[in-house]
This record gives C-alpha cells, structure tokens and sequence, in this order.
C-alpha cells in the first residue's frame, strides 16, 4: 500500500471517528470506526464500524451511518483537503466479537488439556516398584 493511502486512511478515521463521538449519540451503544479501506484513486471507502452493545442496535447504527454518508463526506472534504473526497459505505465490523470468541475457544482447549494431563498423572503410579509387573517364573 503506498504512503499516501495510508496517510489518508489514518486521517479519515481519525476525523470521523471524531465526528462520530461528538456530533452523534446513539444511545446504550459505543460507536468505534475500526478501519477504512480506500481504493487505490482514493474515490471509494468502506468504512469498518465498531459497535459495542446489543446487535440489533448494531445494525441500526450501521444503517444510521449510511444513510447521511454524505453529510460525513461533506464535512470531510471540508476538514481534509483532497482532490476527490471518498464515497463512503459503512459496515458492521465483527472482528472484535470473533477475536473474543476464539479467545474462549483456545481458554476452554487449554483448561480441558490440563485436565487431562492433571487426570493422568494421577492414574501413573506414585511408587516405581509398583510400576514392574511381576515376575513370571
């Protein structure tokens, strides 16, 4: 990715995650603008939004957002100074909900192999002579 995307992928989600945290309360929910991706012209942005709370407040935001896409894209090209301003499309980004959830996964395989392990070394026995058969003549 060259420099100057990323500078303006930066910058974009700084200013609407701003924009976003000052202007817009969206209530029993916290609103975060995880990542923005732009096509190489700089024409295009999806715009990955973060929402911590109920999910079917989630998708409400999500729906929020995209309706006034172009009040943010009017107060960007007023704030940043670029030949096109990007066309903005929100999304619902999940990654935070599936990082937690392998989180649990690889919790519950570690508790489960110590287990395991704690039940096998009770089955050995404690004393070595008891672990020789005994011999046959």
């Amino acid at each position: 990715m060259k420099n100057r995307q990323v500078r303006v992928r930066e910058l974009l989600q700084r200013e609407l995650g701003a924009m976003i945290a000052r202007d817009h309360a969206f209530p029993d929910v916290l609103v975060t603008i995880n990542d923005v991706e732009l096509t190489p012209d700089l024409k295009h942005g999806k715009v990955f939004v973060g929402v911590i709370g109920p999910e079917h407040k989630a998708q409400h935001v999500v729906d929020t957002l995209n309706q006034r896409h172009g009040e943010y894209q009017t107060r960007i090209s007023r704030r940043v100074v670029l030949k096109h301003t990007p066309r903005l499309n929100f999304h619902l980004d999940t990654s935070v909900e599936r990082g937690v959830r392998v989180t649990g996964i690889m919790e519950t395989i570690d508790r489960q192999l110590a287990e395991a392990a704690a039940l096998e070394a009770a089955a050995e026995p404690q004393n070595p002579d008891q672990a020789q058969p005994p011999a046959a003549e």
